[in-house]
């Protein structure tokens, strides 16, 4: 299912982050929240992040 989903900012690929419960949008530098297996992909709620 995540092959589906996109950056709603930059439209491109994410990656799931099983520890942290997150989807990590590496171009937009944002972690997506997933809340009861719900994938909450509003800029608003993300939270940003810094790339190693």
């Amino acid at each position: 299912m995540l092959e589906l989903l996109a950056c709603p900012v930059t439209k491109g690929l994410l990656r799931y982050d099983a520890e942290h419960e997150e989807l990590i949008s590496p171009g937009a530098r944002l972690a997506y929240p997933v809340r009861d297996g719900i994938p909450i992909l509003l800029q608003s709620e993300a939270r940003v992040i810094e790339l190693d």
